[in-house]
């Protein structure tokens, strides 16, 4: 999102963290600006029983966990790195004077943010209506449609996802994603190879 020279001047940090490591906690105090160099970070709540629901998944040159920045209210949800990861850590009056200073980085983070309410209000109303198999597909054709990559509509998408973090993005169970993926297969609405999806 923000070009590395302008965070490097602006006084971020490039921190490592490990697989399975929290950057912050639902609840935490928002203090910084966060975007991935390597790795993958994942936004992420459990409920009362202990089932994770992921908010989002965030790869390299993805930002992540802005929204309190800019409202201050607590953080909604956990960060954790699904990979080991390198993320630059930016203080929020810095990030803000970035902002003030960049109309051009100010319009991509307004398009962002907006981008991410239509996933969410997407995938509320898909997991309080619809069926295990529309909602994997809408899931996928999300991603695909977001990804780095300009695909056309036809060309195939490798999905880097797991069974489990696609039961965790759609509110399901695990056992019902593996089920919903082979009917999807049968029906070619995606393709299965080398175990990964296709879409």
């Amino acid at each position: 999102m923000i070009d590395q020279n302008i965070l490097e001047d602006a006084g971020a940090v490039l921190k490592r963290y490990q697989r399975n490591e929290l950057l912050f906690e639902e609840g935490d105090s928002a203090r910084y600006y966060y975007q991935v160099q390597v790795g993958e970070v994942k936004m992420n709540n459990f409920n009362d029983e202990g089932k994770e629901f992921i908010q989002g998944i965030f790869g390299v040159g993805k930002s992540f966990g802005e929204p309190p920045l800019f409202a201050d209210f607590k953080y909604p949800a956990n960060a954790e790195a699904i990979t080991d990861a390198k993320v630059w850590q930016l203080p929020k009056n810095r990030f803000l004077k970035i902002l003030e200073e960049n109309p051009s980085i100010h319009h991509k983070f307004t398009s962002t943010l907006a981008s991410r309410l239509y996933y969410k209000a997407m995938m509320v109303s898909e997991i309080s209506t619809q069926e295990p198999e529309h909602r994997i597909l809408r899931i996928l054709d999300y991603f695909k449609k977001n990804s780095d990559t300009n695909l056309k509509e036809t060309t195939l998408y490798k999905i880097e996802l797991t069974r489990q973090q696609l039961a965790d993005l759609t509110g399901l169970r695990v056992e019902t994603v593996i089920r919903a993926v082979k009917k999807l297969e049968q029906k070619e609405e995606l393709l299965i190879k080398d175990r990964k999806i296709y879409r």
